[in-house]
C-alpha cells in the first residue's frame, strides 16, 4: 500500500507525453537554444548536444549541492522552507529544513569515470539528487536494470540480481520505482551525450566510444523506460530550476522523442526541434538566462571563488555590455567585491556557434554574506537582464587529525572503512585514499565519503589493501591520517560440520536447490572463491539460473561448500 507521501507526489507526477502530445509544448524552451542540433542525425546530432551541454556554468561545490536542491527537489515544489525533499530512492519523510540523513548522489556513480573531481560531471545538478543513506549505500555504484532476486527493498527502490540479459556484467542492479524509471532513463541519457568525452573505467552501461557510447543492453532498457513513464511535471520543473542555474537544460526532458533519433527507431532520421523561434533576423541572446543565479558558494577569509558565466546569442549587431551593480535588494552595496575580466564583447563573438565564457570572480575582505547583480545589456536596444551574484565568506576553517580505524565487514570482494570524527570541526567531505597492493606493485584512487564510514567496494580475494583519510573545507585539508590495512577475504573459510544438509538435482541453464527444511543467507562462489549470487532465503525446490561452470554453496545451515557443476 503507498502512503499519503506517495499518492501526494504521484498527484504532481502526472505525464505530460501523452497521444503523441510533444512535452516541448509545456517547456518554456528559450527561442534559439536548440538551433545548434537541428537537421542533424545519429552521431553527429549526439556530438552537437555534447558541444551544447558540455559548455556549461559549474555550480560553486560538491558541499553546496544541499542548497541547490532546496529549488530543485523539494516538495510541495517552491516550498524549499517548509517542504519535504523530494527523495526518489526512498519514501521517509526529511524535511528541508535540515540534510541529516541524506546524501548528495550521483545517480550515474562517479567511479565509473574513475571518481576524478575535475570534471563537470562531479557537480552537474542534470544527475545529482538527494538520496536516503541507506538506500544510496545498497545502489553502490551498481548499473540500472530490472531485478530479478532484492538484497535490498525500501519500497521504492530494489538492489539485487538482475534478470537475465541486464547488468553489463555487474553482480548487481539499481531498480528505481517505475514512477522514476523515466527520469532516471532520461538522466542517462543526458550524460551519455553531455560526457561522451570521458573515459569510462566501468563498462556497465557506457562503452569507450562518441557513438554510441550506451551499450545496446542499456539501450533497449532505457528507452523502454523513456516511453513507459513519459515526462512529469516534477522533471519539467527541475529542468528549469538547473537551467537557471547552469545555463543548460536536459533535452531529453525538453523532447523525449530525441532519444529515438539517436539510438532508436528513429536513427537515420534528421531531427527538427519543435520549439518556438523569434521572427528571422531578430536579435537574440540565448545565454546568460533571465535571473540566473551565480553563486560562489562559502570562501575562505583571504581565498577568492573564480566563475564562468557562458553568453551565447543570434542576429546581434552591437556589442554587449557587462557591469556589476548594486543588488538594490540587499543591505550593503557589495558590487566591488566582485569583477568581470572584460566589460564588452563584441557581436560577431557572442554570435559564433560556440559563443564566449567570461570569467567573474569573487574577492570578498570581510566576513559575511555578500551579493550583487550583473547587468547584460545592449544586446538589442534597450533590453537588459540580470544576473545574481552571491557569495559568503568564511573563517579559514581548523581541522584536527583525523584516526582512522579498523575495517569492519570485511568480505572476498568489500569491506567498510572506518575513522573518527573530530568532534568540533565542521567539514565539507572526506577524502579517503585507498591503495591496493597487488603483485609488489600499489595503485591508489581518491574516494569522497560524507560520513565517517565508506563501503570499499569490487576488492579482489586473498589480496590486501590499505586507507587513509583526510577533511576537507572550503580547499583546506587536513593532514593524512593514520595507515589501515585490510587483508582481504579470500571467499570460504572456517567451515564445520552441518545439520540439514543441502542437496543440488540437474536443472538446465543452473541448480535446483533439495533440503529438508529453509537455508538462511545462502551464498553463491565460483571457482576462484568470487561471490557471485546471495539468495536471502532457500526453500526446497528453489531453481538458481547461473552460467556454465563449477560453483560452491554455503549457507548459514550448510557451511560445509556444496559443489555443483552446471553444464548448459
Amino acid at each position: 500500500m503507498k502512503t499519503i507521501l506517495q499518492r501526494l507526489r504521484r498527484a504532481v507526477l502526472f505525464p505530460v507525453l501523452m497521444c503523441g502530445v510533444a512535452v516541448a509544448a509545456l517547456a518554456d524552451i528559450p527561442a534559439g537554444y536548440y538551433s545548434g542540433i537541428s537537421g542533424k542525425k545519429d552521431s553527429d546530432l549526439k556530438t552537437a548536444l555534447h558541444n551544447l551541454l558540455y559548455n556549461h556554468t559549474e555550480i560553486s561545490s560538491y558541499s553546496d549541492l544541499p542548497q541547490y536542491f532546496r529549488k530543485t527537489d523539494v516538495y510541495p515544489p517552491g516550498n524549499e522552507r517548509y517542504g519535504q525533499w523530494w527523495d526518489m530512492y526512498s519514501d521517509i519523510p526529511l524535511r528541508t529544513n535540515s540534510f541529516s540523513g541524506l546524501n548528495r548522489e550521483h545517480s550515474l556513480p562517479k567511479s565509473w569515470w574513475g571518481g576524478s573531481t575535475s570534471t563537470p560531471a562531479y557537480i552537474d545538478l542534470n544527475h545529482l539528487y538527494p538520496s536516503e543513506m541507506k538506500a544510496n549505500t545498497a545502489k553502490s555504484n551498481y548499473p540500472l536494470g530490472v531485478v530479478q532476486t532484492p538484497t535490498f527493498d525500501n519500497g521504492i527502490c530494489q538492489v539485487g540480481y538482475p534478470v537475465a540479459g541486464q547488468g553489463g556484467g555487474a553482480q548487481k542492479v539499481f531498480e528505481p520505482a517505475d514512477e522514476y524509471k523515466g527520469d532516471f532513463a532520461r538522466t542517462y541519457f543526458y550524460m551519455a551525450c553531455c560526457y561522451q568525452n570521458l573515459t569510462w573505467k566501468y563498462t556497465y552501461m557506457l562503452n569507450n566510444n562518441v557513438y554510441p557510447t550506451l551499450t545496446p543492453w542499456a539501450v533497449t532498457m532505457l528507452l523502454k523506460w523513456n516511453e513507459e513513464d513519459p515526462v512529469s511535471q516534477k522533471e519539467i520543473d527541475r529542468n528549469e530550476e538547473v537551467y537557471k542555474v547552469q545555463a543548460n537544460r536536459n533535452p531529453f526532458i525538453d523532447y523525449p522523442e530525441l532519444a529515438e533519433y539517436i539510438w532508436g527507431t528513429r536513427k537515420g532520421e534528421l531531427f527538427f526541434p519543435g520549439t518556438s523561434v523569434e521572427p528571422a533576423g531578430d536579435p537574440e541572446l540565448i545565454t546568460p538566462v533571465q535571473d540566473m543565479a551565480l553563486d560562489f558558494g562559502e570562501v575562505a577569509l583571504g581565498k577568492t571563488a573564480v566563475s564562468s558565466l557562458h553568453f551565447r546569442g543570434e542576429n546581434i549587431s552591437t556589442n554587449v555590455s557587462i557591469a556589476i551593480s548594486r543588488d538594490r535588494e540587499w543591505t550593503s552595496d557589495d558590487s566591488k567585491l566582485f569583477t568581470t575580466d572584460t566589460k564588452s564583447i563584441s557581436a560577431s563573438v557572442v554570435n559564433s556557434a560556440n559563443g564566449i565564457w567570461v570569467r567573474v570572480t569573487y574577492n570578498p575582505t570581510a566576513l559575511g554574506e555578500h551579493k550583487a547583480r550583473l547587468i547584460v545589456s545592449d544586446y538589442d536596444g534597450s533590453k537588459s537582464r540580470g544576473v545574481a551574484l552571491h557569495g559568503r565568506c568564511m573563517e579559514v576553517p581548523v581541522l584536527h587529525d583525523i584516526t582512522a580505524t579498523a575495517a569492519s565487514d570485511i568480505t572476498s570482494e568489500s569491506y567498510t572503512a572506518n575513522w573518527d570524527v573530530p568532534a568540533d570541526d565542521v567539514i565539507d567531505y572526506y577524502i579517503v585514499t585507498r591503495t591496493r597492493y597487488t603483485n609488489g606493485t600499489s595503485t591508489s584512487e581518491d574516494l569522497v565519503a560524507e560520513g565517517n564510514s565508506l563501503e570499499i567496494t569490487e576488492c579482489e580475494p586473498g589480496t590486501r589493501e590499505s586507507y587513509h583519510v583526510r577533511s576537507s573545507r572550503l580547499g583546506y585539508e587536513s593532514a593524512p591520517s593514520n595507515e589501515i590495512y585490510v587483508d582481504i577475504a579470500a571467499g570460504i573459510s572456517n567451515v564445520t560440520a552441518d545439520s540439514n544438509p543441502l542437496g543440488s538435482a540437474y536443472m538446465s541453464g543452473g541448480v535446483r536447490l533439495v533440503c529438508g527444511s529453509d537455508h538462511t543467507n545462502c551464498r553463491i562462489y565460483d571457482a576462484l572463491g568470487r561471490l557471485v549470487r546471495e539468495i536471502p532465503v532457500v526453500t526446497n525446490n528453489l531453481e538458481v539460473s547461473l552460467p556454465r561452470g563449477a560453483f560452491f554453496i554455503v549457507t548459514d545451515q550448510q557451511s560445509t561448500p556444496l559443489r555443483v557443476i552446471v553444464r548448459d
